[in-house]
């Protein structure tokens, strides 16, 4: 019996959409599935349609043409540096100097390669020449905020490695504040910058006594 039903199971699959189904009890009692019922008492069974199944383009090697070479994967270039940073001035540092000097230090690792040099920015535009040194001296910086970072370049100029920008505030001395620091002495007109020949004080004469 259970060959019966497993055999009337594969009918159903294999069924096509177009022929019909019945199924009807014999005089065994076994259920019967068949597509030509021989009993009146035979009742159709509605079928679903199955699924459509995409079918896929034929392969190339299925055509006798050779499938490509498979693309290899892009390789991803590693940094050049792991590390790039400012060690002075530090981040929101005010630096207090007359000629608005700036010292600024870096540290990389690896330490700088052949060909490469530092670069400093100063709000975005290069300041002063790149340098192979780790402390670059900057002069006449502008009174007031900055914001300050230090790149790494090629022999191309192409940046490799950049630091994020930092502020600093560069607070300039007036001369005025110097002379009231250090007052100017009598040698110090026409030497220092904030002791001007002008502001030279003048020297009484001296009055020779009559004999």
């Amino acid at each position: 019996m259970r060959q019966r039903i497993l055999a009337s199971l594969l009918l159903l699959c294999c069924t096509p959409l177009s022929a019909q189904v019945y199924t009807y009890i014999d005089a065994e009692g076994n259920r019967v599935f068949t597509d030509k019922p021989r009993t009146s008492q035979a009742q159709r069974i509605e079928l679903n349609p199955s699924p459509a199944v995409p079918i896929s383009p034929p392969q190339p090697a299925r055509l006798g043409i050779p499938a490509p070479p498979p693309q290899p994967l892009a390789e991803v270039a590693a940094p050049a540096y792991a590390l790039l940073r400012i060690l002075l001035p530090q981040v929101d540092a005010s630096i207090s100097h007359a000629g608005g000097e700036i010292l600024v230090t870096v540290q990389s690792d690896p330490t700088l390669q052949e060909g490469h040099q530092y670069r400093v920015l100063l709000d975005g535009q290069p300041y002063g020449e790149p340098s192979r040194s780790a402390a670059i001296v900057l002069n006449n910086v502008d009174r007031g905020s900055h914001m300050l970072a230090v790149e790494i370049i090629d022999a191309a100029g192409k940046t490799l490695e950049r630091t994020p920008a930092q502020p600093l505030h560069m607070q300039r001395i007036s001369l005025a504040q110097k002379r009231r620091v250090n007052p100017c002495q009598k040698a110090d007109y026409g030497v220092r910058p904030e002791c001007p020949l002008k502001d030279k004080p003048v020297e009484p004469r001296k009055v020779l006594p009559f004999l």
